[in-house]
């Protein structure tokens, strides 16, 4: 990989989050868009659930309702996920596989995961990579606490991977929108969680603004994917195609609810 598209942070609502990354894949894999780094937020905050995840078994879908947290799936597989408004960055990279230089599923990982220890490290934080198991996908971690988890979705030679970095957690909050079906209390999952989730905020003592943690994740892409990352925008064709998934594909019920998808095609 040589020059690389930079689409630098935006917020939308969790709809139309998910509609611009799959935008972003479908006009990858015909031709007709770079590959690309994309960051950005959720607002209103939201949960994400995977691709082949039943939505009642992971979501506590009333207290969604009653605090007004979006719901959507995923195109990607992985697990249930809340993305807070103020605690989160959002990355998806979009790139064929052989311009990565990854072309399974496991090295893709290695590879984009790198990014995110690139900028942990020039933040003063040190890393490493966690390959995960059959139960969840492979994420970042410091000292055994996850930083960051991640997801695929792949169409022919294209790859999006996507994924969180946590700035800050609030996981009262968090377990409050996510179903845990062995736990009989909050307080049974607060007292794992604490051990297993952490935060850039808790390992450094202090809270970031979202510039420096931008330009962090840049530079440590830049390095670990060997590009030069070129700020742009979406092209008019992603911008139609982003709207039409989102219409008709991620606000729908039956995407969110069934991971039923409309029969058509999208470009």
């Amino acid at each position: 990989m040589h020059a690389c598209r930079l689409l630098p942070l935006t917020t939308n609502n969790a709809f139309m989050n998910m509609a611009i990354d799959e935008a972003i894949l479908r006009a990858r894999a015909a031709g007709l868009a770079p590959n690309t780094l994309r960051l950005f937020r959720w607002n209103p905050s939201a949960v994400s659930i995977g691709r082949f995840q039943s939505l009642e078994d992971e979501v506590n879908v009333e207290e969604c309702r009653t605090h007004d947290v979006d719901i959507v799936r995923r195109p990607s597989g992985g697990g249930a996920v809340y993305h807070d408004r103020d605690g989160e960055i959002t990355y998806s990279v979009i790139a064929n596989k052989r311009d990565l230089g990854a072309l399974d599923m496991t090295s893709a990982y290695v590879k984009i995961c790198s990014g995110l220890i690139e900028a942990m490290r020039s933040l003063g934080v040190n890393a490493s990579f966690n390959p995960g198991d059959y139960k969840q996908c492979p994420n970042v971690i410091i000292n055994g606490r996850k930083i960051s988890g991640s997801a695929q979705y792949h169409k022919g030679d294209v790859i999006l991977q996507h994924g969180t970095l946590l700035i800050d957690v609030d996981l009262m909050k968090m377990f409050k929108f996510l179903r845990v079906p062995w736990a009989r209390s909050l307080t049974d999952v607060l007292c794992v969680a604490e051990r297993k989730i952490t935060s850039l905020r808790h390992e450094l003592g202090k809270m970031l603004s979202l510039k420096e943690v931008c330009d962090a994740l840049i530079n440590g892409f830049e390095r670990s994917l060997g590009v030069k990352l070129v700020e742009d925008e979406l092209t008019p064709h992603e911008l139609k195609l982003s709207r039409r998934l989102y219409e008709e594909k991620f606000s729908r019920h039956e995407w969110n609810s069934l991971g039923v998808s409309p029969e058509r095609e999208f470009i």
